[in-house]
């Protein structure tokens, strides 16, 4: 039986396979691991590719979160705003820095926050601190910036884009970093953009912005000057290998999202007339990179078990709603504060998707579906 994978990180990987080792050799013959010339120019290649002014390589996407609330001030007695369907370290992050999360429930045909919910909790909670919102770029697709930016710019709010699942995106011609103070990015190896361990980073147009965000990930140091702290900061640097590879693969991107569009448009032809599924739908003015291909069945779990004996290979993203996450139990939260994103996390189903995946797979894929 042929077995189909839920993604094949090896595939991409042939292409570059020697100027990938012949780095690596050069870093290594040279011990360059830590800071140098890789990393300034991965940061201003990849500042161009999101339409940014800057960029700072960090240590994961998680920390480059948590980088950008202290950046921006968010601590001790702030509230942030999270979308109730995500991978937890995005209201991690808001933990880690000693302020509160809340969660707000999302759309039911685009996963990510909904705007009217949104603007619903913020005029009911008038008298709270709220500091920040950390809208989910999800699956690939942008959450509606241009109204969260309105509803930012009404509120006070300062804005994070999670960008960990939408490198090159956009939105009205607009990419993550373009419309919030920052984006953040995973560079995961099984992101769009994967390096060859955990990596980050944090774009932003705003100068002061990038400066302390420079000073915090490299030990609060004084750009130029080795040995004097400007401020207290953390060490959450981007390793230079990885910096590296990010580099080489940074110039192959644009191919790999074309080849990811051509395969889910394959995708939903092929399962466009299966009224038993529930197909991603694309948000107007939207161009999604397509991390994952998301559907939605009543029974998933059964579903998920005969692909798994067909060979076929799935992944659910996400099983259980942030609310209803254990380690959050202690906010109060119960079955049906977030009815959209408690039904999603009993529905979605991840296919297998990865920009080499042949034809032949995702139509024996259909068919069984």
């Amino acid at each position: 039986m042929k077995k189909i994978p839920l993604m094949n990180l090896k595939d991409c990987f042939a292409d570059i396979y020697d100027e990938v080792m012949d780095k690596m050799k050069e870093l290594v013959d040279n011990t360059r691991f830590i800071g140098g010339a890789e990393i300034e120019l991965f940061e201003k290649e990849f500042a161009q590719y999101c339409h940014t002014e800057y960029a700072v390589g960090c240590s994961n996407g998680t920390d480059a979160i948590e980088i950008a609330l202290r950046t921006l001030g968010v601590g001790h007695g702030d509230i942030v705003l999270v979308p109730a369907n995500s991978f937890i370290a995005t209201a991690e992050a808001v933990i880690n820095v000693d302020a509160d999360v809340e969660f707000i429930d999302v759309e039911d045909e685009y996963y990510t926050i909904d705007v009217e919910k949104l603007k619903i909790y913020l005029e009911e909670n008038k008298e709270k601190n709220i500091k920040a919102i950390i809208p989910v770029h999800l699956y690939g697709q942008m959450a509606d910036m241009p109204e969260i930016m309105k509803i930012a710019e009404e509120y006070g709010l300062k804005v994070i884009e999670d960008s960990a699942q939408a490198h090159g995106a956009e939105i009205n011609g607009k990419r993550p970093g373009e419309y919030g103070d920052f984006a953040t990015f995973s560079f995961y190896p099984g992101k769009n953009l994967g390096a060859f361990g955990d990596a980050g980073a944090l774009v932003t147009n705003y100068k002061e912005l990038y400066e302390k965000a420079r000073m915090l990930v490299n030990h609060g140091r004084k750009p130029g000057v080795k040995y004097e702290h400007e401020i207290v900061g953390y060490n959450k640097r981007i390793d230079t290998l990885q910096a590296a590879v990010l580099r080489i693969k940074l110039k192959h991107l644009e191919k790999w999202t074309d080849m990811r569009r051509e395969k889910v448009k394959y995708y939903l032809e092929l399962l466009k007339n299966n009224n038993n599924i529930i197909l991603p739908k694309l948000r107007r003015n939207s161009n999604p990179v397509w991390h994952l291909f998301v559907i939605r069945v009543d029974d998933r779990n059964n579903l998920q078990k005969k692909l798994q004996e067909n060979g076929i290979s799935s992944g659910i993203h996400y099983p259980i709603a942030l609310h209803m996450q254990p380690a959050y139990r202690y906010k109060g939260y119960v079955k049906g504060d977030f009815p959209v994103a408690e039904k999603h996390a009993k529905e979605i189903l991840s296919l297998p998707l990865w920009p080499e995946i042949e034809k032949s797979s995702i139509k024996e894929i259909c068919d069984r579906l």
